[in-house]
């Protein structure tokens, strides 16, 4: 596992619920299990301060990393991506991004197409590019300045099924995620039962991190299509359902182990039970 992601990970399954915060030397702990050296999980710490990710505290010899801002955001959008899914959710029309080309250079080119794909936009054509769904608002959100100004947005229906299905078609490899989704399950599902008898706290961490990396690629590849344009024999809500029971049955003895090392009197649980209530 990236370093990098395993961060990310470990604050967006576990620290986000106990105030965003984790001491260095709980980090340096709970990485380890990864294999994750101390002398890099430093570095990848002050890298990630430097870029604006991570705000810090320093007191004596101990060093606190703190969510801020920035982080809070990237990490509700990626919880939200993923666990919210839509399916089903659809008024027959489209949301369509014209990306202007004109004198655009290669980063903002990259930064363009990145917020696009997050956002679950297919590209149909060089510059026009297609989402089931209404995201016009997060998309301006996350680009701002000379970047946003580059998009324009219209929302349009098609002549009928057929042209939403070439749409769809053009737009999104189904047949390679279908068969990515079935893999998934595949690997998965049969340990279910042994998830149901309880792992270590060291364990459950693996497995669930090894799950959350898993999993977390194809609702960014995914754009939540109808049943009506999805291939025959459509994977992908049966791999929702094994990725989310998974995830349940591992988060008592994962977070148990976060809050022994990370020295959390509160826990972690019940935030995070009552923020999947609240979803």
């Amino acid at each position: 596992m990236r370093p990098r992601a395993l961060v990310f990970d470990l604050y967006g399954e576990y620290f986000r619920y106990s105030g965003g915060a984790a001491r260095l030397a709980a980090l340096t702990e709970l990485m380890g299990v990864f294999g994750v050296e101390p002398a890099t999980i430093r570095v990848v710490m002050a890298r990630l301060r430097k870029e604006g990710w991570f705000d810090s505290v320093k007191s004596g010899r101990e060093v606190t990393y703190r969510l801020n801002e920035k982080s809070w955001t990237l990490l509700d959008d990626g919880r939200s991506r993923i666990f919210e899914r839509h399916f089903d959710q659809w008024d027959r029309s489209w949301t369509q991004a014209l990306v202007d080309e004109e004198n655009l250079d290669r980063e903002q080119r990259v930064r363009i197409e990145k917020a696009l794909t997050w956002h679950g936009f297919g590209r149909y054509a060089s510059c026009a590019w297609f989402s089931p769904h209404d995201r016009e608002k997060e998309l301006r959100e996350m680009l701002t300045g000379a970047d946003e100004l580059r998009i324009q947005f219209l929302r349009s229906r098609s002549a009928g099924l057929p042209s939403d299905r070439l749409i769809s078609e053009r737009c999104w490899d189904l047949q390679g995620l279908g068969a990515d989704y079935q893999d998934f399950i595949e690997e998965f599902q049969p340990q279910l039962a042994r998830y149901r008898r309880g792992l270590s706290g060291t364990d459950a961490l693996v497995e669930r991190m090894k799950l959350i990396q898993e999993y977390r690629r194809y609702p960014f590849r995914d754009p939540d299509l109808p049943e009506s344009l999805l291939p025959t024999g459509w994977r992908g809500r049966t791999a929702h359902a094994v990725f989310t029971e998974c995830h349940d049955l591992l988060r008592p003895s994962a977070e148990a182990y976060v809050s022994e090392v990370a020295g959390l009197d509160s826990g972690i649980g019940d935030a995070a039970v009552q923020e999947k209530v609240d979803m």
